[in-house]
């Protein structure tokens, strides 16, 4: 992938000019932004691949006047999938770790940064980008319309067969044509899971689940059958894992 868009977010100095440094050792070609509080990272409205953050900004949890990392986190959760940064939690107390994976951090690392672990975890975030980018750039070719269509799979929400044809829910519309559900599932591998007879899901759309039930990033659910559960349960498992 190209240059890496690194955020640092930190209320120390000397911890974010450490953290910087100890990035350039890993990639001198990454992009890095440094931001002393959560508010200045949500104002400055940017996108990045990496972030960095601290779990007491402003003083820790519950502190008043100032969102914490913890915060920060819930709230870029709360973004499209194809927005939200990979999250390295960094923090001086190992009490927060159950709560970082509430948020889906990649890693957790401990005040003072040990050199060797920071190089170990930054290796495999790259790596683990490396396969999002990939995996954005993958495609499925449709006839739609009368002529061929290349849809990024990226933006297919989910997959819904209706009789003899599929209809692509994509994030800004649909698209309907003629297809089997069963080949689409073993075209698209790993990254669509089979809910339903009827439907197949992107699970990078997945927000949450229970039995009976998907709940898509934007809100929407659809029925997972009980004999679907166990494996899509696996499969997803799967999935955050690579």
């Amino acid at each position: 992938m190209g240059k890496i868009r690194i955020a640092i977010c930190d209320d120390e100095q000397n911890i974010r000019s450490y953290l910087a440094a100890l990035i350039r050792r890993e990639d001198s070609s990454c992009r890095i932004s440094e931001y002393a509080s959560a508010e200045a990272y949500l104002a400055a409205g940017e996108d990045y691949d990496l972030l960095l953050l601290d779990i007491e900004l402003g003083g820790g949890a519950g502190s008043p006047g100032s969102m914490d990392g913890m915060a920060l986190a819930r709230r870029l959760r709360s973004l499209p999938p194809d927005r939200q940064p990979l999250i390295i939690f960094v923090t001086g107390y190992e009490s927060y770790v159950y709560q970082a994976f509430d948020v889906e951090a990649f890693q957790y690392l401990v005040k003072p940064v040990d050199e060797g672990r920071f190089a170990d975890v930054f290796r495999r975030a790259a790596e683990k980008l490396s396969v999002l980018e990939k995996q954005r750039r993958r495609t499925l070719l449709v006839q739609y319309a009368g002529a061929s269509r290349v849809i990024p799979l990226e933006n297919i929400r989910y997959v819904e067969s209706r009789g003899h044809k599929l209809l692509l829910h994509l994030k800004e519309g649909t698209v309907e044509y003629y297809g089997k559900i069963g080949e689409l599932e073993l075209e698209l591998g790993g990254q669509f899971a089979r809910i339903h007879k009827g439907y197949l899901v992107n699970l990078r759309h997945v927000e949450e689940y229970a039995r009976g039930q998907v709940t898509l990033t934007d809100g929407e659910k659809l029925v997972i059958s009980k004999y679907k559960y166990d494996a899509f349960v696996k499969q997803h498992l799967r999935f955050l894992r690579q």
